[in-house]
């Protein structure tokens, strides 16, 4: 991280200073394990018991929350504090990894595919037939494009990452190492003997703009149609799309989800770690999975819901405090 003064991040995030403006940083870091030239961020009551003792340079803090105690470091009061760090923090990425520019040897580029002025493709990727390129896209070492896909303006591909043939990413995209568009979605017909047939996949995948994929993250093509990820939405690491499934708008889907084939998932929706959804289901708009839920049937009230199958949480609560004492109702009533 480059050095600041508090007094420049101030300035560039519209905070209000409380001390010494001219207490420089080089460096982030946690309110308790913080020295001198860190940065840290207050944006929950709960740690503001470290600020008397952090050994931190400069704090940025929500100014909602009350302090009336003291401090060796300089205080940035804004009005969400976390907010505040990641745009912050976007600024120093963007100067740590700026965008690169040019075309490195070796590598493969089909005939006819045209390489924007200002995008970067890194050395042995391939790229195929008919792909189309946006301005500004990254496209790092050992990236894979398939014929007929499309990149929109300065979406970065990550190394490593496969896009299979037909396939549509939109603009400002994010897919980290190792993530996989339009492998076969898992199609399997038995015949009469019971021997299974693969069902040809034949669709595509369509990733609208601002979307990021986590490493290791795959993305199954559909079977006829598209598999479809709308604008704004976040996958982790290790997250798995079926064939022909829709995820709606600002979506997150955190580690080792699975969603299984022709499900559609709403807008503004969260499902957490290791949440299982059924195939050929619906969840609308506005609902949270607590972690390990599994999802096997539609979903049509927006809430919050846990465990499996998935109910309203607050009554998932209330039944877990009854199964842990069902071993002493089981004998009290025997």
């Amino acid at each position: 991280m480059m050095e600041f003064s508090a007094k420049q991040i101030g300035m560039l995030l519209g905070g209000r200073i409380v001390g010494d403006g001219e207490r420089k940083v080089s460096n982030v870091a946690g309110l308790e394990t913080a020295k001198e030239g860190d940065l840290c961020f207050l944006s929950d009551e709960k740690y503001v018991g470290y600020l008397p003792t952090t050994q931190a340079s400069v704090v940025m803090m929500t100014e909602s929350i009350a302090f009336d105690g003291s401090t060796s470091a300089t205080l940035i009061l804004v009005p969400n504090a976390r907010g505040a760090m990641a745009q912050l923090l976007q600024l120093v990425a963007k100067t740590m990894n700026p965008a690169r520019q040019g075309v490195e040897q070796p590598s493969f580029i089909s005939e006819g595919v045209t390489v924007p002025e200002d995008a970067y493709v890194g050395a042995f990727a391939y790229i195929g037939k008919n792909v189309r390129l946006g301005k500004g896209v990254q496209i790092y070492p050992q990236v894979y494009l398939g014929d007929n896909v499309v990149i929109g303006d300065n979406t970065i591909l990550y190394p490593g990452v496969k896009v299979y043939y037909n396939c549509v990413i939109g603009k400002d995209c994010i897919l980290h190492a190792g993530v996989v568009i339009g492998g076969d979605g898992f199609g399997f017909e038995p015949n009469a003997e019971g021997v299974y047939q693969k069902v040809p996949q034949i669709g595509n995948v369509v990733i609208e703009d601002d979307v990021e994929i986590g490493a290791n993250t795959t993305v199954d093509r559909a079977m006829m149609g598209e598999t479809r990820i709308r604008k704004n939405t976040k996958l982790d690491n290790l997250v798995q799309v079926a064939h022909n499934v829709e995820i709606g708008e600002s979506t997150v889907l955190c580690a080792q989800v699975g969603i299984a084939g022709s499900t559609k998932v709403g807008n503004h929706c969260m499902l957490t770690g290791q949440v299982g959804v059924a195939g050929h289901i619906e969840i609308t708009d506005q609902c949270i999975f607590g972690a390990q839920s599994g999802i096997h049937a539609s979903i049509k009230k927006p809430g919050v819901y846990m465990g499996t199958p998935a109910i309203d949480a607050g009554t998932w609560r209330r039944a877990q405090v009854v199964f842990k004492n069902l071993p002493e109702i089981y004998k009290k009533l025997k």
